[in-house]
């Protein structure tokens, strides 16, 4: 946040006592033009020191502000959460906190509803590595594109292969045009569990598959995935930049959905036992 005394350097008083810096000397003076048009203190927070840390250019910072990244990632997260966000930044501690809601790839150039193939997807993501391992996020490695997996002579081929060095595992990526489905989620299983078993040593951390879709369907992810699964994950991705409304209305829709589950949970537990 503007004006907070950063622990990043100090200077000495005429007394001799250090003088905490009100600035981070990472940022410069346009970082700050663009970092005061955040109205939301939360988000300000945030983006100061992600831009600090991560050593953002002014053209990259702006960027980030636009595509509303702190709003993306604060979206799946409680109060304490969002919270954390602020004070510490966005931080890797789980295979979840690598998913974004959704990811926008406006820097492809590739219109919202053309009628591109899967193939195009992926060699325009090739051809914008760099920006693309930026909108991933934190610790992402490029490894390998159409890798392919071979079970008793039949070939399969993953989109794209990336290494995670904050969380120490393979993070594998399918693109999918339209609506996610059972097979999906169960072909990137298979290829979850052919790296884990053959891929992985001994000192990592288990693979992590994402389904990178343009429609996602969070009722198909949770009926076909386990209750315990913590390694498939299900993302949506769009061609422009949202808005905040857009993100609002997707937040309140989520929200009744989550309330809605809950309500027919309970109906089926029926009325509690009064006496215990």
């Amino acid at each position: 946040m503007l004006g907070r005394k950063a622990a990043v350097g100090s200077q000495a008083s005429e007394s001799g006592a250090p003088i905490p810096q009100l600035f981070s000397p990472s940022l410069g003076w346009t970082h700050y033009t663009i970092l005061i048009r955040v109205t939301n203190h939360t988000a300000r927070a945030f983006y100061e020191i992600e831009a600090a840390r991560e050593g953002w250019s002014s053209r990259e910072f702006e960027r980030q502000i636009a595509s509303l990244l702190f709003e993306r990632l604060a979206k799946s997260r409680d109060k304490d959460k969002v919270l954390a966000l602020a004070r510490r930044g966005q931080e890797l501690a789980a295979p979840s906190d690598v998913i974004k809601d959704p990811f926008v790839l406006e820097f492809l150039g590739l219109s919202e509803r053309s009628a591109w193939r899967e193939r195009e997807l992926e060699q325009a993501i090739i051809d914008r590595i760099e920006e693309f391992l930026l909108e991933l996020g934190k610790g992402f490695c490029f490894v390998a594109r159409q890798k392919r997996v071979t079970v008793e002579g039949d070939h399969f081929y993953i989109d794209l292969v990336f290494y995670n060095r904050l969380l120490r595992c393979f993070v594998l990526v399918d693109l999918k045009l339209g609506k996610l489905t059972h097979q999906d989620l169960g072909q990137m299983q298979m290829y979850v569990n052919f790296f884990d078993r053959f891929q992985r040593a001994e000192h990592e951390a288990k693979t992590i598959g994402i389904v990178l879709c343009s429609d996602k369907n969070d009722a198909m992810a949770r009926i076909t995935l386990p209750e315990s699964n913590e390694q498939i994950l299900a993302a949506r991705y769009q061609m422009y930049l949202p808005t905040e409304e857009e993100l609002r209305a997707a937040l309140a829709r989520e929200r009744e959905e989550a309330e809605r589950a809950l309500r027919l949970a309970a109906d089926e537990r029926g009325p509690a036992d009064p006496k215990g």
